[in-house]
């Protein structure tokens, strides 16, 4: 069983910084690719960041590229993104998941809420 928890987000002020968590149970974790995506309100899903199962390649959404990084600490089970130069359009809801493999996702969190607002 694989539980993905969501934290970090909150309420930011445009051009601000938040770096969100996800911590993973489970003994696999090192092993898989790992996404965080978002939902904005009344909007699908967006594919934000990818990671590989041992954090040396990443990769971004063009929306959020030079504005975000993505890491993990395998020993910690920890799942990471740490964004800067906030906007309002970032603001969603934020999920980390596992990469099944097939381009999407086999498990992940119930997510955490970014607002970005003055």
């Amino acid at each position: 069983q694989v539980q993905l928890v969501e934290s970090g987000g909150g309420l930011v002020q445009p051009g601000g910084s938040l770096r969100l968590s996800c911590a993973a149970s489970g003994s696999t974790f090192r092993t898989y690719w790992m996404y965080w995506v978002r939902q904005a309100p009344g909007k699908g899903f967006e594919w934000i960041s990818r990671i590989s199962n041992d954090g040396g390649i990443t990769s971004y959404a063009d929306s959020m590229k030079d504005r975000c990084i993505v890491r993990r600490d395998n020993v910690k089970k920890m799942l990471y993104l740490q964004m800067s130069s906030l906007k309002a359009e970032d603001t969603a809801m934020y999920y980390c998941g596992r990469d099944d493999g097939l381009a999407s996702m086999d498990y992940w969190g119930k997510g955490t809420l970014v607002t970005v607002s003055s």
